[in-house]
């Protein structure tokens, strides 16, 4: 489970702070996705990043399976990210000389040692997840080979690898037209519920809304409605 409690994050600007995310508080249990939306320059991508570890906040807890994420070190931090938390970004960045595959299986050499597979389980591991998001036949293409769509599915797949408990996606169909966009989401959606990952999506696409779990909606960095999702 990830909870975000009370969530506030400031930049400096000049002379003064600009405050990014106001008090937001929001929690996704496992299995569920809860939808983060808003208008541009509302926060979305500050509270993903709060929620990744990446930024600590100025206030607030994020807590990660019972661990407030917040106390941790950066090293400890890293260690989470890398055991626990799975991202998706909204561009793929794949790197363009390694095959479908092999995106996957690089992700195993940098989890932490007590985690690590031999190589023949990370690539089974490899093998499920691509048959998982339906690209068992272009395990050995490179991203210059692949659709859009394919690359992203090879992206959330990557995420994957390391049998995170988080799952942090942002802007998933931003470069997808409506068909392709949808079929992501329901990508999502059905992996979050088999692997029983707790998965925030930031979306600037409402036509998805309505088949999530829960949503939050953010302007000027404060939330301003929120359906939680369902134990």
């Amino acid at each position: 489970m990830i909870r975000l409690d009370n969530i506030t994050l400031t930049f400096p600007d000049g002379d003064n702070r600009i405050t990014a995310v106001n008090q937001v508080s929001l929690t996704a249990h496992p299995g569920t996705v809860t939808g983060i939306t808003g208008p541009s320059g509302s926060g979305k991508s500050s509270l993903l990043a709060v929620a990744a570890t990446l930024i600590r906040p100025d206030t607030g807890q994020v807590i990660i399976d019972d661990v407030d994420a917040t106390r941790l070190t950066p090293g400890e931090a890293t260690e989470t990210r890398r055991t626990k938390i799975g991202i998706v970004f909204q561009q793929s960045n794949l790197i363009p000389s390694l095959t479908a595959l092999e995106q996957l299986s690089v992700m195993n050499e940098l989890g932490a040692r007590h985690s690590r597979r031999n190589r023949g389980n990370a690539t089974k591991r490899a093998e499920t997840l691509l048959d998982a998001v339906g690209l068992s036949d272009h395990r050995d293409k490179r991203p210059h080979q692949l659709s859009g769509g394919q690359r992203q599915r090879v992206n959330i797949a990557r995420a994957l690898m390391n049998d995170p408990s988080v799952l942090l996606v942002d802007e998933p169909t931003s470069a997808l037209d409506q068909e392709r966009g949808a079929s992501i989401i329901q990508l999502i959606l059905r992996l979050t519920d088999e692997l029983n990952t707790s998965t925030l999506l930031v979306t600037h696409d409402l036509v998805h809304l309505p088949r999530m779990h829960g949503v939050v909606n953010l302007v000027d960095g404060a939330l301003v409605d929120a359906v939680s999702a369902a134990a």
